[in-house]
């Protein structure tokens, strides 16, 4: 019995560890140098092409998670929302899969109602992503927040809420 309370409190320190939410600090300032985001492509579940060239002028979040993550599913029901409310006017969250098998990830979407293109994350995309901004992704979920210049103004590591997710938008609209 104590061999298994100790593997479960093991098991648990090392999930929170690998999902924790960074401090406020882990957003990359507003006053830092803004960096390209990178250029990326793939095919979302429901068969759309996604890039970052078909993104360009448009303000966009890219939100890397897995089914599994609670701090993620935490978050998604916030984002479904502002990407019904911002939808109209140019922005998207882009989801980017990781960690997790496609079967998950569509049963997921479709639970969750999630109304925005998702794509399985592979080594490019990750790649992209994790080299070329200060900070990478070091856990899930960690969220790229791209102005309509397409620059990533923030890199934000852990769950956020709706109304900080909504800052983030008009920032990236330049409100």
């Amino acid at each position: 019995m104590k061999i298994i309370r100790s593997t479960l409190f093991l098991f648990a320190a090392a999930l929170l560890f690998l999902v924790r939410p960074e401090p406020a600090q882990s957003a990359m300032p507003r006053a830092a140098a803004l960096a390209k985001a990178p250029a990326f492509s793939g095919v979302a579940l429901d068969g759309r092409a996604i890039s970052s060239a078909a993104l360009a002028g448009k303000p966009y979040i890219v939100n890397f998670f897995a089914s599994w993550c609670p701090p993620c599913r935490h978050e998604i029901p916030d984002m479904v929302a502002l990407q019904k409310k911002y939808a109209a006017k140019g922005f998207t969250f882009i989801g980017v899969a990781v960690s997790d098998s496609e079967p998950s990830i569509r049963a997921f979407a479709a639970k969750a109602g999630i109304n925005y293109p998702v794509m399985m994350g592979d080594d490019k995309v990750i790649g992209a992503f994790s080299g070329h901004v200060r900070g990478g992704i070091r856990s899930i979920p960690t969220s790229f927040v791209v102005n309509s210049r397409g620059e990533i103004t923030e890199v934000i590591t852990g769950a956020r809420s709706l109304e900080a997710f909504e800052e983030k938008i008009g920032n990236a609209f330049g409100r």
